[in-house]
C-alpha cells in the first residue's frame, strides 16, 4: 500500500512537472541569458546539498530548466513525501503539496506587503521630492537627498540609483529600470523625473499634483479597508462571541426552567 501511494505521488510530481515546462523558446532564451558577452555561463551560486540535487535531477529528468530555486523546493517536497510514507502513508501526497506550495506562499505574502509598504510611503516620497526640486536641486541631486530620507522600500532603490549615477551611469536611464524592481506603482513618479531629466520638462507643479494624488489614493485605501472590518469580525462575532454569550446567559435560564419541571 506504501509503495503504490509512494508510486502514485511520485508520478503525479512527474506529470505536473512535464506539464509546466517552458516552450523550447523560452528554454533557449533561459539558457542564452545565463551568458556572459564571452560566450561562458555566469558563475552562480549552486546548492550542493542532496536534497537540491535530487530536484535538479527530478528537473532534468523532466527536461526543466533546473533553476536553483524550483530544484530546491521539488527536492523538499519529494524528501517530504518519501519521510510521511515511513510515519503516515495516507498524509504523503498532503504534506507534499504542503512542502511545495508553502514556498510561493510565503513569497506571496512578502510580495503584498512590500507592496503594502511602499504605498504606505510613497506619498512622503513625493512630498520630499517636491521639497527637494522646490529647494532649487536638479534631478539627480533631488534623488540624491531623497534616497538618504526617504522611508519604505523604495529608499533601497533610490539608493541603488544613486550608486549607479556615481558610476557614470545617466540618471534617467538608472530611474528606468525602478519600477521594474519596486513595482508599477512608482512609475509615474519615476516617470515625471525621467521627463525632467531628459527633456527638461517642467517639474515642481506635477511633482505636487501627484502628491496630492497619492495622498488621495492612500486615504481611499484606509476608507476601504476600514469598511472591510465588519465583514472580517463577522467570523469571530458569529463563532466565537455568540456561542459565548448564550452558554453564559441563556444556559442557565433553561437548566433553571428544566430543573423546575422535575416533579
Amino acid at each position: 500500500m506504501e509503495a503504490a501511494l509512494g508510486a502514485g505521488w511520485a508520478g503525479v510530481v512527474l506529470i505536473a512537472a512535464w506539464r509546466r515546462r517552458p516552450g523550447p523558446h523560452r528554454a533557449r532564451a533561459l539558457v542564452a541569458g545565463g551568458r556572459g558577452p564571452s560566450g561562458g555561463g555566469k558563475h552562480r551560486r549552486v546548492d550542493a546539498s542532496p536534497v537540491a540535487a535530487l530536484g535538479r535531477a527530478l528537473l532534468r529528468a523532466c527536461r526543466r530548466p533546473a533553476s536553483p530555486e524550483a530544484a530546491v523546493r521539488l527536492g523538499r517536497s519529494v524528501a517530504a513525501t518519501a519521510a510521511s510514507l515511513v510515519v503516515l502513508p495516507l498524509a504523503a501526497p498532503a504534506v507534499g503539496a504542503v512542502v511545495w506550495g508553502l514556498p510561493a506562499v510565503a513569497a506571496r505574502r512578502r510580495r503584498r506587503r512590500r507592496r503594502a509598504d511602499l504605498l504606505r510611503h510613497l506619498p512622503e516620497v513625493a512630498d520630499l521630492f517636491v521639497l527637494a526640486v522646490g529647494a532649487g536641486l536638479n534631478v539627480p541631486l533631488a534623488v540624491a537627498a531623497v534616497a538618504r530620507r526617504a522611508p519604505g522600500p523604495l529608499a533601497a532603490e533610490l539608493r541603488q540609483v544613486v550608486h549607479e549615477v556615481d558610476l557614470g551611469r545617466r540618471v534617467s536611464d538608472a530611474l528606468d529600470e525602478v519600477p521594474s524592481r519596486a513595482g508599477e506603482e512608482v512609475r509615474p513618479l519615476v516617470a515625471a523625473l525621467v521627463a525632467s531629466d531628459r527633456y527638461g520638462a517642467p517639474l515642481l507643479d506635477g511633482l505636487a499634483r501627484l502628491a496630492a494624488e497619492l495622498r488621495s489614493d492612500r486615504r481611499r485605501r484606509a476608507e476601504e479597508a476600514a469598511r472591510r472590518v465588519p465583514v472580517k469580525l463577522l467570523f469571530p462575532l458569529v463563532f466565537c462571541t455568540l456561542p459565548a454569550f448564550a452558554l453564559l446567559t441563556v444556559a442557565p435560564l433553561l437548566a433553571g426552567a428544566f430543573g423546575s419541571l422535575r416533579p
